[in-house]
């Protein structure tokens, strides 16, 4: 029997009786890509953030058709797509107040930025949400802003100082009392929010960020705050009892949000507000799930942290055994008594803290 050139048994006629080497390279094909895939992975966060980005999406596109059943019984007026920094395709935000507002109304502001790990999200994603609290009579601003890893830490922080200073801008258009100021948002919406409200607060964290704040400490009311992330290296070693898979999602999203894969690298602290707050941070509504590792790991050491500060702290937190288990962004179910009273109790704390302020 005569052998190819590719050392393949031949049958007279030449013909190829059987093919080892085109099953070696069945075998191997497959292994060099998926080398090539996990290689793809270590170099760079793009790969995994499109893989949780994807996830995201789809979970937030479920939410967003969940909370539109709940829409307000009073009519809602919505200015979308604002562009609130020359330039940067993606400064865009909406504006939502009472229909019924008469000229020149006031209302105080509620500036909401989205979650999504800091690489996935958007503006439109809780937009029910943010009828309901325009409902309640104020300005809900909402936001966008870059996503990692397209733009890294802290180009985010510099869109939404320019989108506060928008707001200040268009304060008559959008019906808005900007000496009464609410930062809100949810997952690494709220550790936006958080941080920004750390800067606002602490002039020393400002300048090291490099940021001149829009706002001034006199102009925050309070900060809502739900299910976020405000110290980031917890979140860079999180707890080994959680399953690998929500390990490595953290790793690749504070990656991709901080530019470096060095966790001791000292933006990591920078970046957490827990590092950053003082007794001048503003009133807080804090919560989470009991069925979200964030919530032991994050919200209540910062609700403590707060209140060890003497900082005026509300906090919604449920019994480790509470049942159902809530999950991350609990808040927005609204189809669950759990969800209702979150947004109850959260409208409430913005009343108080409006009642405080005079």
């Amino acid at each position: 029997m005569a052998a190819s050139a590719r050392g393949e048994p031949m049958a007279a006629g030449g013909q190829v009786r059987f093919h080892r080497g085109r099953r070696f390279w069945r075998l191997v094909v497959p292994v060099v890509s998926a080398t090539g895939v996990l290689a793809a992975f270590r170099l760079s966060p793009w790969p995994g953030a499109l893989v949780i980005r994807a996830v995201f999406e789809a979970n937030n596109a479920r939410v967003t058709a969940a909370m539109a059943g709940h829409a307000p019984a009073t009519d809602v007026q919505r200015i979308t797509d604002q562009q609130y920094r020359v330039g940067d395709e993606d400064a865009l935000l909406d504006v939502y107040f009472p229909a019924a507002a008469p000229a020149g109304a006031r209302l105080p502001v509620i500036v909401w930025t989205h979650g999504g790990a800091w690489l996935s999200g958007s503006k439109d994603d809780a937009a029910p949400y943010f009828e309901l609290l325009a409902a309640q009579g104020f300005t809900v601003v909402a936001p966008n802003y870059t996503l990692a890893p397209r733009k890294p830490y802290p180009a985010q922080l510099h869109q939404l100082n320019r989108a506060h200073a928008y707001v200040v801008e268009n304060a008559e258009r959008f019906h808005a009392d900007t000496g009464t100021v609410f930062l809100a948002g949810d997952s690494a919406g709220a550790q936006l929010s958080s941080q920004l409200a750390a800067l606002i607060t602490n002039p020393a964290h400002a300048a090291e960020v490099g940021i001149v704040p829009s706002l001034s400490p006199a102009q925050l009311c309070g900060v809502v705050l739900n299910c976020g992330i405000y110290r980031m290296e917890r979140l860079t070693h999180p707890s080994p009892t959680l399953p690998r898979l929500v390990g490595w999602g953290n790793d690749v999203a504070t990656w991709a949000y901080a530019g470096t894969r060095d966790f001791s690298d000292p933006v990591i602290r920078q970046m957490s507000p827990y590092h950053h707050v003082t007794a001048d941070f503003p009133p807080t509504f804090i919560s989470g799930g009991n069925g979200d590792p964030l919530t032991e790991a994050q919200s209540e050491p910062f609700a403590d942290k707060l209140r060890s500060l003497g900082v005026r702290t509300t906090s919604l937190f449920h019994p480790v055994d509470h049942e159902p288990a809530l999950p991350h962004e609990y808040q927005f179910d609204l189809g669950t008594e759990e969800g209702r009273v979150a947004l109850a109790t959260t409208v409430e704390f913005l009343r108080d803290q409006l009642a405080e302020a005079g």
